[in-house]
Protein backbone atom coordinates (compact mmCIF):
# COMPACT_ATOMS: atom_id res chain seq x y z
CA UNK A 1 0.00 0.00 0.00
CA UNK A 2 1.35 3.39 -0.99
CA UNK A 3 1.41 6.37 1.34
CA UNK A 4 0.66 8.58 -1.67
CA UNK A 5 -2.80 9.49 -2.89
CA UNK A 6 -2.93 10.56 -6.54
CA UNK A 7 -5.27 13.26 -7.81
CA UNK A 8 -7.93 11.18 -9.56
CA UNK A 9 -9.27 14.25 -11.38
CA UNK A 10 -5.98 14.79 -13.24
CA UNK A 11 -5.95 13.12 -16.65
CA UNK A 12 -3.08 14.79 -18.53
CA UNK A 13 -0.93 13.21 -21.23
CA UNK A 14 1.87 14.49 -23.44
CA UNK A 15 0.90 16.85 -26.28
CA UNK A 16 2.96 14.79 -28.73
CA UNK A 17 0.68 11.79 -28.23
CA UNK A 18 3.39 9.42 -26.99
CA UNK A 19 1.42 8.35 -23.89
CA UNK A 20 3.55 10.14 -21.28
CA UNK A 21 1.46 11.04 -18.24
CA UNK A 22 1.75 13.40 -15.32
CA UNK A 23 0.78 12.45 -11.76
CA UNK A 24 0.30 14.68 -8.73
CA UNK A 25 0.02 12.89 -5.39
CA UNK A 26 -0.06 13.81 -1.71
CA UNK A 27 1.77 11.78 0.95
CA UNK A 28 -0.94 10.88 3.46
CA UNK A 29 1.64 10.45 6.24
CA UNK A 30 3.42 13.79 6.14
CA UNK A 31 1.64 15.98 3.56
CA UNK A 32 4.45 16.31 1.01
CA UNK A 33 3.40 16.64 -2.63
CA UNK A 34 4.91 14.48 -5.39
CA UNK A 35 4.90 15.54 -9.04
CA UNK A 36 5.75 12.63 -11.33
CA UNK A 37 6.23 12.43 -15.07
CA UNK A 38 5.52 8.81 -15.93
CA UNK A 39 7.35 6.83 -18.60
CA UNK A 40 9.94 9.54 -19.44
CA UNK A 41 11.93 12.46 -18.03
CA UNK A 42 9.94 15.27 -19.64
CA UNK A 43 6.47 16.09 -20.88
CA UNK A 44 5.11 18.61 -23.36
CA UNK A 45 1.75 20.09 -22.39
CA UNK A 46 -0.89 22.06 -24.23
CA UNK A 47 -1.80 25.24 -22.32
CA UNK A 48 -5.08 23.78 -21.02
CA UNK A 49 -3.28 20.66 -19.78
CA UNK A 50 -0.63 22.81 -18.08
CA UNK A 51 -3.42 24.65 -16.28
CA UNK A 52 -4.94 21.34 -15.17
CA UNK A 53 -1.58 20.30 -13.70
CA UNK A 54 -1.28 23.66 -11.92
CA UNK A 55 -4.76 23.29 -10.43
CA UNK A 56 -3.94 19.75 -9.32
CA UNK A 57 -0.77 20.99 -7.61
CA UNK A 58 -2.78 23.67 -5.79
CA UNK A 59 -5.28 21.05 -4.59
CA UNK A 60 -2.44 18.78 -3.45
CA UNK A 61 -0.72 21.67 -1.65
CA UNK A 62 -3.87 22.45 0.33
CA UNK A 63 -4.39 18.76 1.11
CA UNK A 64 -0.77 18.51 2.27
CA UNK A 65 -1.18 21.56 4.52
CA UNK A 66 -4.24 19.99 6.17
CA UNK A 67 -2.30 16.76 6.79
CA UNK A 68 0.70 18.64 8.20
CA UNK A 69 -1.51 20.76 10.48
CA UNK A 70 -3.28 17.65 11.78
CA UNK A 71 0.07 16.10 12.68
CA UNK A 72 1.66 19.11 14.35
CA UNK A 73 0.84 19.75 18.00
CA UNK A 74 -1.46 22.69 18.59
CA UNK A 75 0.27 25.69 20.14
CA UNK A 76 -0.44 26.23 23.81
CA UNK A 77 -3.55 28.38 24.00
CA UNK A 78 -3.13 29.28 27.67
CA UNK A 79 -2.33 32.91 28.47
CA UNK A 80 1.30 33.72 29.06
CA UNK A 81 2.24 34.17 32.67
CA UNK A 82 4.70 36.90 33.43
CA UNK A 83 7.35 36.54 36.06
CA UNK A 84 8.21 39.69 37.92
CA UNK A 85 11.56 40.11 39.50
CA UNK A 86 11.71 40.86 43.22
CA UNK A 87 12.50 44.52 44.06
Amino acid sequence: MSAYSSDQDLKVTDATGNGVEVDVATNLLNGTVRLSVLWTQEIYLHPDAAEQVAQSLLRAAEHGRRIARAQSPEPDQSPCSSVSSPS
